[in-house]
């Protein structure tokens, strides 16, 4: 769930962060043979999906999987694909009530027959593929028109990138995941958009971390962050309204513009136009979008510039280090002045929003601050008495990803998890219990390993 993940994919996953097939997982969930091993088919389980612990099997699924393809052991370094994603009803639970409407009637074997049908179509004219996804694609990343960019490292599911990088130019292949058959061709690198800024992007990247802010401007066809609804401008906007806005703004940034104020009047992500967020980007920060972190890795400080990505036009600007915000008072403030005492630990934890702070649960949003620290001091209360976290997390917490299965985070020093989650649980020893707040709400963690 993104709720841990680096803040950047708030933007996104924030990409193509979470409905569909070819959609972003965390680092830690990423296949480590993928990069240069050979797959023949899909493994029972694949295992891919949109977060931690959200994975499904592929129910019945055929195997229309291209094995002579798969079986290659030259990958290439970088390539760019754009695809079709057919799904079917039995895989409706992994897209958590966002499934194509057209998916949702579909039997296991009429996607089958559709996936091979599209296929040919390609493979006898390749030049077809941005009509035939536009026709029959159910990844809505896939219908901006613009190709995934595909790396080793890149944190697609494993069946997607596998495939990806054994792809010829022009050539045409089908995998499946745990969100359906996707049919595949790799494409020509893409020209640059002019209005983009190719001085800045020219330059070589700093390691970061960096601090960037932005304003996010869509058009009609491009993707919401998070997978939600649209923003109601966005989608009346045509491509070259956006054009024109976006230049508009970063003029108005250029020029010393208040970005908290400018970002709350023109920016469509709802994770940070409101809240001025800072975005930490570091040279190993997994986001999702290529273009966010390219740009962002070579701002000088208070320079501003325009990026474009699948959620539209990205203005950003480098921002200095604002400084640390005082420790909330549910804050487990003496556990947090300690050295962390190993360099690896599982926690599980209970996220608490309330009205000023939240995920996206109804709870936390209709929860005001007394209630919330009566219900947090209550629920540690219980913890420290020995009572089981994972009926306490199926009940209560507001994180998605793992409150009902009750799993555990592994965290790292170099996780790409929120910073605040990161260092408390460090520092916890085993079976104690924290809390601190992060930009989503206040987490109770305990340290199961």
């Amino acid at each position: 769930m993104r709720t841990h993940r680096h803040p950047a994919v708030a933007i996104l996953l924030l990409l193509l962060i979470g409905v569909a097939g070819c959609q972003k997982v965390s680092k830690d969930n990423k296949d480590k043979d993928s990069k240069d091993k050979p797959v023949a088919g899909l493994a029972k389980g694949s295992g891919a999906g949109m977060s931690a612990g959200s994975a499904a099997p592929v129910a019945e699924a055929k195997d229309l999987d291209s094995k002579d393809i798969l079986a290659r052991t030259e990958t290439s370094p970088e390539v760019y694909v754009k695809h079709v994603l057919i799904s079917w009803q039995d895989l409706a639970a992994v897209y958590r009530g966002r499934m194509d409407p057209r998916a949702a009637k579909r039997t296991n074997a009429e996607a089958a027959t559709l996936a091979q049908g599209v296929a040919a179509k390609l493979k006898a004219n390749p030049d077809s593929i941005d009509a035939l996804v536009q026709e029959s694609s159910e990844d809505p990343g896939s219908l901006t028109g613009d190709p995934y960019t595909v790396k080793a490292d890149s944190p697609f599911v494993p069946e997607f990138k596998n495939l990806a990088l054994r792809l010829k130019d022009k050539e045409v292949g089908i995998v499946k995941t745990s969100f359906g058959y996707h049919v595949m061709e790799r494409v020509a690198k893409p020209l640059p958009d002019p209005l983009e800024s190719a001085d800045l992007l020219a330059r070589p990247a700093e390691a970061g971390p960096v601090k960037v802010q932005h304003v996010l401007i869509g058009w009609k066809g491009t993707l919401s962050p998070g997978g939600g609804s649209a923003d109601e401008r966005a989608a009346k906007r045509t491509k070259a309204d956006a054009d024109k806005l976006a230049k508009e703004v970063l003029d108005k940034v250029r020029a010393n513009g208040d970005m908290a104020k400018l970002m709350k009047e023109y920016s469509e992500d709802p994770g940070s136009k409101d809240n001025a967020r800072i975005f930490d980007i570091g040279s190993d920060t997994q986001i999702g979008i290529d273009s966010f972190k390219n740009l962002a890795l070579r701002l000088k400080l208070n320079e501003a510039g325009l990026v474009k990505s699948p959620l539209g036009w990205h203005i950003m600007k480098r921002v200095p280090p604002p400084p640390p915000p005082p420790p909330d008072p549910l804050d487990s403030v003496d556990i947090m002045k300690r050295e962390p005492p190993a360099a690896k630990v599982k926690v599980k934890h209970i996220l608490l929003g309330w009205t000023e702070v939240h995920a996206d649960d109804e709870r936390g949003k209709k929860r005001d601050r007394q209630a919330l620290e009566a219900l947090v001091k209550d629920t540690m209360a219980k913890l420290k008495k020995g009572a089981k976290i994972e009926p306490l997390m199926a009940e209560l917490s507001e994180d998605t990803s793992n409150a009902k299965a009750g799993t555990s985070y592994d965290v790292t020093p170099d996780a790409g998890l929120v910073p605040p989650f990161k260092n408390l649980a460090l520092r916890l020893k085993v079976g104690e219990v924290g809390a601190v707040k992060t930009q989503f709400g206040i987490h109770i963690i305990q340290r199961t390993e």
